[in-house]
């Protein structure tokens, strides 16, 4: 068996992650992947993007070959904030584009998240084909709660892991600063805290955040993905910064090393944090306008899980098991391409 998926990417980041992740898997159950449409032959198109090439899906549509695509969110800070006319030409290029081959060449859907799938059909209505949802999967081996780790034992450490918090993602840094400054506050009397920053940021940034800032800021920069175990097992505490998200790699890893998470009910976090491995709370106004979030809810939700960490810890750690392993994704993707 064979599955051909497109397009090649390259880099870091979440999409680069998944590819890495599903090959690996299905490498281990003897089916081959290739990244060239003109590859051919084999038994399924995996579509995780965008294409150039057009004509050759089509092509091998008509063929009887499954076309099946990967769908994340859809663009829309550009809508919000001013990202310059560029980023807002090519963000919105890219949101037709994807709409067009839903609506019209792929034979079967993937959507990350429900969240994702409810978002597609608001915007850009229902579908012609057959949908399933899938939530992304880890290596539950690799990214464990046993394993060294440098988590400081006089302080506590909030940890932020975003891919990137520049060109629009700002407020997830300034909420994230916020935040761990409640949260000294709240703690006072008992253990300092630490806030960890993860992704990228630029130098300017960094100095007048920390300028700003009441508690001290640690800047990992971008780090390999083999390195995110380490630094989540190193952590009391997750926030994840990004609104209304897809379905963050970076929430699934963290809980799999046993890292509990705290956030805004917003996107697909209601979906993946459940039970006692983190806590979620509304956002207190309209996410999707970018208007102030209730951070002193938020800052009595992330205390509660600090105070009781090796609990929240334990259950952040059962929750991956449950719902997040790599086989079980690899497994579910199997069956939406060929099963």
């Amino acid at each position: 068996m064979r599955i051909c998926m497109v397009p090649k990417v390259h880099g870091v980041g979440g999409m680069v992650s998944f590819q890495a992740k599903l090959a690996a898997g299905l490498a281990k159950r003897g089916i081959q992947v290739c990244h060239d449409l003109d590859e051919t032959p084999y038994d399924a198109v995996l579509l995780t993007s965008t294409t150039p090439n057009l004509f050759g899906l089509l092509r091998q549509r008509r063929r009887g070959v499954r076309i099946v695509q990967r769908l994340d969110g859809i663009n829309w800070l550009h809508r919000r904030l001013h990202t310059g006319p560029r980023h807002f030409l090519r963000a919105e290029y890219g949101n037709r584009l994807l709409a067009l081959l839903r609506s019209r060449v792929v034979t079967r859907i993937v959507y990350q998240s429900e969240f994702v799938r409810g978002w597609w059909k608001a915007q850009f209505g229902a579908e012609r084909v057959p949908t399933v949802v899938i939530h992304n999967g880890v290596d539950l081996s690799a990214y464990t709660a046993d394993g060294p780790h440098d988590r400081p034992a006089k302080a506590f450490r909030l940890l932020v892991v975003e891919g990137s918090l520049q060109g629009g993602y700002e407020n997830g840094l300034a909420t994230a600063v916020g935040l761990a400054e409640l949260l000294n506050d709240r703690l006072a009397g008992q253990s300092p805290l630490e806030l960890m920053v993860v992704g990228r940021v630029s130098t300017d940034l960094q100095n007048k955040s920390q300028k700003v800032s009441r508690v001290p800021i640690l800047w990992n920069g971008s780090v390999p993905g083999d390195q995110i175990p380490r630094l989540d097992r190193s952590a009391h505490l997750l926030y994840s910064a990004d609104l209304n998200a897809a379905c963050p790699n970076s929430v699934i890893e963290a809980m799999a090393c046993g890292l509990p998470v705290a956030g805004f009910a917003t996107g697909a976090l209601p979906e993946l944090v459940t039970g006692d491995a983190g806590r979620l709370v509304p956002y207190g106004g309209d996410p999707w306008k970018l208007e102030k979030p209730d951070l002193p809810a938020l800052a009595v939700a992330a205390a509660e899980i600090l105070q009781d960490n090796d609990r929240f810890r334990q259950s952040a750690r059962r929750r991956a098991e449950e719902a997040f392993s790599l086989d079980l994704m690899v497994g579910r993707y199997l069956d939406a391409l060929v099963g």
